[in-house]
């Protein structure tokens, strides 16, 4: 896929990601989360790209007339780019020109690793706060307090700033922080009005619900499959953690720890969906649906962050409308392939 665009000698250099709008010109670096070698339907090679930094991620095409396809970078890495940000099926995309894997010399273009890992809007500190204010308030059984603090002594910091997921929901630093928090304080509004339910027993399966992430996943900005991720997944994992914590506080009751494993077991709803086990207590039942509105809600909030209108959601395998629509290229329509060659400055070829 080829085409012509004018050249454009002042890019925005160093936006964030999640400043960029249809139009813009950008130049700068990005963590690459993806590289992928395609075909359009033309039968052209383009890369496929996803490209991240603390603000966000977007998908970038280089097509065949870009020099980006002979460059040296591969996923995983942190890259300098340039190129144009253009709306596609109600979405932006980054048409990119160049791209190469960054340099020593680049720290005096402004490369900085901090400011390119996707992490949380929310304030670190303050989701830890209230996740810590929560627990404290909630928790009154000795066995569960004391498996509570044993939880977060051992896993406080990785559960601070790991992700909650790899692409879905709360895919980012402090997305499994931010998602817990979430999850626990709707929990105790759900509780609240359902007054028979063990809120105890319901807050500290949450805690422990997607635990097993910081096993299955590596931390950001990688945030890819372990090997005991693929081969045995977060839900198992997580229920091992539960077991291992309840041997070292030794005093959890038997009945209690079979009603927590099966509440982790359970927590994804249906066996297709990957709980070996599916809901079999009512609350079983308010973790899975509490954990999964949350994370519908986030995949709609990230999609609504990328423009608006009507768009298919594959995760939740339906359209979903996300507000007034933006301005931009038809639905039926392809971006035009060549972004605008700009003057070097993060580039020497």
């Amino acid at each position: 896929m080829t085409g012509t665009l004018p050249r454009v000698s002042s890019p925005r250099r160093n936006l964030p990601i999640g400043h960029w709008t249809d139009g813009d010109q950008v130049q700068g670096y990005a963590f690459l989360a993806v590289k992928e070698l395609r075909q359009d339907r033309s039968g052209n090679r383009y890369l496929h790209l996803e490209l991240c930094d603390a603000s966000g991620r977007i998908q970038g095409k280089a097509w065949s007339d870009s020099p980006a396809l002979g460059s040296d970078f591969e996923a995983a890495d942190y890259v300098a780019f340039d190129g144009l940000v253009q709306s596609y099926r109600n979405q932006l995309q980054l048409n990119v020109r160049r791209c190469r894997r960054v340099r020593a010399e680049d720290r005096e273009y402004g490369f900085d690793e901090a400011g390119l890992v996707p992490t949380t809007k929310e304030d670190l500190d303050d989701l830890w706060r209230r996740l810590l204010a929560l627990l404290q308030r909630e928790i009154h059984r000795p066995e569960l307090d004391r498996l509570v603090r044993h939880t977060l002594a051992e896993h406080g910091e990785a559960l601070r700033v790991h992700p909650a997921a790899k692409t879905i929901h709360h895919a980012y630093r402090g997305g499994l922080l931010e998602h817990v928090v979430s999850m626990l304080e709707l929990a105790v509004a759900v509780c609240d009005h359902y007054r028979d339910l063990d809120r105890e027993i319901v807050l500290v399966a949450i805690l422990y619900h997607d635990l097993g992430k910081i096993l299955e996943l590596g931390a950001m900005p990688a945030n890819d499959y372990t090997p005991a991720g693929r081969m045995v997944g977060h839900v198992v994992l997580g229920r091992d953690l539960l077991r291992e914590a309840c041997a070292a506080v030794g005093i959890v009751p038997a009945e209690q720890r079979l009603h927590l494993e099966h509440l982790i077991l359970s927590h994804q709803g249906r066996k297709e969906w990957g709980s070996p086990v599916e809901p079999m207590t009512r609350e079983a039942l308010v973790v899975h649906y509490v954990d999964d509105l949350d994370s519908k809600l986030a995949q709609l909030r990230q999609a609504q962050e990328q423009g608006g209108g009507f768009r298919f959601l594959p995760p939740l395998g339906r359209f979903v409308y996300l507000g007034e629509e933006v301005a931009g290229v038809g639905a039926d329509e392809e971006p035009a392939a060549a972004a605008p060659v700009f003057e070097p400055t993060l580039f020497d070829d």
